[in-house]
């Protein structure tokens, strides 16, 4: 069983960045891809940006493409994505998980327990 742990999440002004990060709890990253995720209160959770497992397929929601980036290390084990130019709309819980490179949150088996990412105005 593969835990997934986020961190870096926290409250920013409208225009700022934060780079959350997402390692696994125990056993090392499987050859899958990584995908993040975002849940604002009362909405659906949407896809945000994927990796795959070699790094060099990345794909990312029309709503924060130029403005995230998603990476990884391998040495590391750890997966990142980095938020620059927040928007009050990019206010949500953000979650790390583990499965097929795809937009659908189906496509993952393993999932982090998510970070709270809140930009002010």
């Amino acid at each position: 069983q593969v835990q997934l742990v986020e961190s870096g999440g926290g409250l920013v002004q409208v225009g700022g960045s934060l780079r959350l990060s997402c390692a696994p709890s125990g056993r090392t990253f499987s050859r899958l891809s990584m995908g993040w995720f975002r849940q604002a209160p009362g909405k659906e959770r949407e896809f945000v940006a994927t990796i795959s497992w070699t790094g060099g397929n990345l794909f990312y929601a029309d709503s924060v493409k130029g403005r995230f980036t998603i990476s990884r290390d391998t040495a590391k084990n750890t997966v990142y994505l980095q938020m620059n130019s927040l928007k009050p709309e990019d206010t949500a819980v953000y979650y790390c998980a583990q499965g097929d490179y795809s937009s659908s949150p189906g496509a993952y088996d393993y999932w982090g327990q998510g970070t709270q990412v809140t930009v002010s105005s």
